[in-house]
């Protein structure tokens, strides 16, 4: 083998050689392609079912609050109108507390109109003038 032959020799072995790798990295390339566009995949299907999951949940939770919220809402209805049933009952003995405190003067008044009557006949019988 002369230097031509060998020369041509090297030249097919390097075209061989990269023309391998070449195919070697088209290949790996397109798998490692598939395999990350799977992957992809894999995971927006995972996100979507967490968002499914999520929002379910979160409405059901809502729901529940509103529920919660309108039976507070009774119950405070319920303690409001308690509350203007006190209130009435409460004015009514206040009412009737006054009528009595009203009577009461009126005795007192009676009382202080009889003392000094009594007074005034003591007084004049101890000191005629």
């Amino acid at each position: 083998m002369d230097g031509t032959q060998t020369w041509a020799l090297i030249g097919v072995f390097t075209t061989i050689m990269l023309g391998g790798m070449t195919l070697m990295t088209t290949l790996l390339m397109r798998s490692m392609t598939s395999a990350i566009s799977g992957v992809r995949g894999e995971l927006d299907g995972q996100i979507g079912g967490l968002r499914g999951e999520l929002g379910g949940q979160i409405g059901g939770l809502r729901g529940e609050l509103r529920g919660q919220i309108g039976g507070l809402r009774a119950e405070m209805g319920g303690l409001r109108a308690e509350m203007g049933g006190l209130r009435a009952e409460m004015n009514a003995r206040f009412e009737a507390v006054d009528a009595r405190f009203d009577a009461m003067d009126a005795k007192f008044a009676h009382l202080d109109r009889d003392v000094n009557t009594l007074m005034r006949r003591a007084w004049d019988d101890h000191h005629p003038d």
